[in-house]
């Protein structure tokens, strides 16, 4: 690779870095090709980017973003897994392959900014993805209304009862 060629890899590798919200580091020396290959789907699976780096040029990328922090963690083989929305899923996926792969070394990751270590990781891979939470707090919010409905037509509901139970028991007159 000469000059330009880094210098455009490592342009587009800054501006994929500075695109990127969340975003994980880990190093994959002595995985093979078919598990490299189940990584990759594990991770396009999850709506996320995965990407082998050359240490010196993803150091040099990291000016000006949020991986700046990470930037002594780029040695040995490294790996990046990147993406704008959803740290869950990412974090899931990640976590599920490592469980099945112990050569899999989690290095470092951030999320939102956040530098995050494999604590966290397995913090956030236990998370409830987000349509789940919205699910969750959608059925708390119907439920509140549904029990206040229930008790304001509890009210007639039981006067027309009393009243049927009086008819039928001729408590009334004619």
């Amino acid at each position: 690779m000469d000059r330009s060629e880094k210098d455009k890899e490592i342009e587009a590798l800054n501006a994929e870095f500075k695109a990127a919200k969340n975003l994980f580091l880990a190093g994959f020396e002595g995985l093979t090709v078919s598990q490299d290959s189940q990584l990759r789907r594990s991770i396009r699976a999850a709506g996320s980017k995965y990407k082998v780096v050359k240490n010196t040029l993803a150091q040099r990328a990291c000016k000006d973003t949020s991986v700046e922090p990470l930037k002594e963690k780029f040695a040995g083989s490294s790996a990046v897994f990147y993406n704008e929305k959803d740290p869950v899923a990412l974090a899931k996926a990640i976590a599920t392959y490592a469980k099945s792969n112990p050569l899999f070394v989690f290095k470092a990751g951030v999320v939102e900014g956040r530098v995050v270590n494999l604590a966290d990781l397995n913090q956030l891979a236990t998370l409830p993805s987000k349509e789940e939470l919205i699910s969750k707090l959608m059925f708390l919010v119907n439920s509140q209304a549904q029990r206040l409905a229930g008790v304001v037509s509890a009210v007639p509901r039981n006067l027309a009862v009393v009243v049927n139970q009086a008819i039928e028991q001729k408590k009334f007159r004619e």
